[in-house]
């Protein structure tokens, strides 16, 4: 079952801290927006793994786009 970590405001793509392959727990931070000079981060919904980073550092994205889809069939 895959589970998109989806961005909770409009904002810049600060930084992607995870990679496609990475173990991640609940909650983890999987990248991070920056708006209005604040850095917020999106984390994973479920333990498992990155399977695919769906956006680029620098891209603008809105409130509820997916960031990153985990595998959560394999446990992190």
């Amino acid at each position: 079952m895959t589970v998109p970590a989806r961005a909770d405001i409009v904002g810049n793509v600060w930084k992607i801290v995870a990679r496609e392959g990475d173990p991640v727990g609940i909650g983890d931070t999987v990248a991070i927006l920056e708006t209005m000079k604040m850095e917020i981060p999106v984390v994973a919904p479920a333990a498992g793994h990155v399977s695919r980073i769906l956006v680029a550092e620098g891209q603008i994205v809105q409130e509820g786009d997916p960031v990153a889809e985990i595998d959560a069939t394999l446990s992190a």
